[in-house]
């Protein structure tokens, strides 16, 4: 009886405090559409506290909100899995423990997500119904692992509250001999749907020249259809938070070869006259259709894309920007400013892979504020990619041997509140941390935790407030424990994770102390069950402390904080 009367005591606060407060910035009804100005502010929330708008001096080094990634790329088993685990006594046990690795590292690091390729070529790092098992698993093109990695890759991703991009190529189907199959549709694995669809393919460069490998035609309609609904196999089957392409869409081009596609353009032109603005239209397509699947069927999905990071010169196009390198508009037909401002993508990820300084080309420093200003007014966000392969390498020149260059990126980035976040190319990479790059940028930037920003312009439901129901000291910490009142019950959301703040003594926190990270000391799944737990191992023993929780769901929107817990 005395139980029940807690836990319904429990549940009036938590009900009254959701009553008087107002509704948490990043938060949106279901169904509902915020202006680019409401997103961009509750992406950023600068905000005193979740559900106000007083604006609070924050550190710029200790932002609250920041989408932090690497790449782990698959293709050619460039992070993971290695290529020597396919011959380990236990692949899958070896497999499984190099991908826990790397969740160590983003966790080590702050990150908040992982953005992992899953389908590298043509291929699948699940059981697919329409596609074979990704040679990169194996070392054998179609044979199954006798696991399911993708299974494991999301699981294992949202027990360290990692969000998980299941990063797509869409048309890549081989890679060159020797090694890959290179353009000779025999050496793809039996039944592949290229071989039995070999007009759904090219060849570029030509088979016979070095380099060569194969793609699907973007200009068939019924490729388009198909790499969408096998991509959407994975949407639809597995937990993940976002679908993610890099910049491959039609072929770089490689010498003066052209592209095969004379007979599809003469079938499929579409009225089309200039061949140009009809591959940009195929690739337009697949942007916006894809986009429409992914939210018919998940609305919480995000979409993104990385492209090549320059879109048109200014000398080709009045709104491109101040550079002189090659531009993704002309080269691989991506219309990228088109996709951002018809809002057809989630978020960005350019990759800014160039130094800041005298680069006329493509100046680091030249391209950020570009960048910002295409998506103003927007509700696509936008992240930087950032080239930590080049970080160290004496191939890439004198900038390059700076240790400071990519911390300098970010604090660039600081100037431009559009910016809210980066992603490291690639995990590899970021583990070498050559000349002590990774160790300086994370030491700078990545201190201390950060929420992945929230997308008001996706449907969501309105959180209560967690109830802290015991903070005890024990030998590891201070051991918390909440509950969820009414979760996702009604008109009410469901709490993904929780984010703990600490404060010193035991007195009232102020508003502004919710505004940034700095009294952020973790975040944590939400675990089966009513009552949730944590531990402070950051705890100082004999320290008085206040903490507070906070309820978001899955697109990070956050809740009212919880009623103080005073520790002493």
């Amino acid at each position: 009886m005395k139980a029940t009367r807690l836990r319904a005591a429990g549940l009036a606060v938590a009900l009254l405090g959701a009553l008087v407060a107002a509704p948490p910035a990043a938060a949106a009804p279901a169904g509902a559409s915020a202006s680019a100005a409401q997103t961009r502010a509750a992406a950023q929330a600068g905000s005193a506290s979740p559900g106000t708008a007083a604006p609070c001096a924050t550190d710029p080094a200790a932002p609250k909100r920041q989408f932090r990634a690497m790449w782990i790329s698959s293709v050619v088993n460039i992070d993971w899995p290695t290529k020597a685990s396919q011959t380990a006594p236990d692949r899958v046990a070896a497999q499984q423990a190099e991908y826990l690795g790397w969740l160590d590292l983003a966790q080590r690091l702050h990150h908040n997500a992982v953005v992992v390729q899953v389908r590298p070529t043509a291929d699948a790092f699940w059981p697919s119904p329409h596609e074979p098992w990704s040679e990169y698993l194996t070392g054998v093109r179609g044979q199954d692992p006798g696991w399911d990695p993708l299974a494991f890759l999301v699981d294992e991703a949202h027990k360290r509250n990692l969000e998980f991009h299941a990063w797509f190529n869409p048309y890549r189907i081989s890679m060159p001999a020797p090694g890959g199959a290179g353009a000779d549709l025999t050496q793809l694995a039996p039944g592949h749907p290229a071989r039995q669809h070999p007009e759904w393919t090219f060849a570029y460069p030509p088979a016979g020249v070095a380099g060569s490998r194969l793609y699907y035609d973007p200009g068939v309609p019924a490729v388009r259809e198909f790499v969408q609904t096998a991509m959407m196999d994975a949407v639809t089957r597995y937990d993940v938070d976002g679908v993610h392409f890099d910049d491959y869409f039609y072929p770089y081009p490689s010498g003066t070869y052209q592209y095969p596609d004379d007979a599809t353009f003469a079938q499929y032109n579409r009225g089309f006259t200039d061949r140009a603005d009809w591959r940009r239209d195929n690739i337009d397509l697949l942007i916006r259709e894809m986009n429409d699947r992914i939210k018919a069927a998940k609305p919480w999905v995000k979409f993104g894309v990385s492209p090549f990071g320059i879109w048109r010169n200014a000398s080709a196009d009045p709104n491109g920007s101040d550079t002189t390198g090659s531009q993704s508009y002309d080269i691989i037909s991506a219309d990228t400013r088109k996709w951002v401002k018809q809002e057809w993508i989630d978020y960005i990820v350019p990759q800014l892979y160039w130094y800041i300084g005298q680069y006329p080309a493509a100046d680091y420093a030249r391209l950020v504020p570009w960048w910002a200003e295409t998506v103003r007014g927007t509700r696509v966000q936008l992240y930087i990619g950032q080239a930590d392969y080049k970080s160290g390498d004496p191939a890439y020149g004198t900038y390059w041997q700076n240790p400071r260059e990519l911390s300098d990126h970010l604090t660039l980035n600081r100037a431009y509140p559009e910016v809210l976040g980066n992603v490291h190319f690639s995990a590899v990479q970021v583990r070498a941390n050559r000349l002590g790059a990774t160790d300086l940028y994370a030491a700078e930037h990545y201190s201390l935790p950060a929420l992945t920003p929230a997308m008001p312009h996706l449907p969501a439901k309105p959180l209560l407030a967690p109830v802290v129901t015991g903070a005890q000291r024990q030998a590891d910490g201070v051991r918390l424990s909440w509950r969820q009142p009414a979760d996702g019950v009604g008109p009410l959301g469901r709490a993904t994770s929780y984010a703990i703040y600490r404060f010193d003594g035991t007195g009232p926190a102020g508003a502004c102390g919710f505004a940034d990270a700095s009294h952020l000391v973790g975040t944590v799944r939400a675990a089966p069950g009513a009552t949730q737990s944590w531990v402070d191992t950051t705890a100082a023993a004999g320290a008085r402390y206040t903490y507070h929780v906070t309820a978001l769901d899955r697109l990070s929107n956050e809740s009212p904080v919880s009623p103080p817990r005073f520790v002493r």
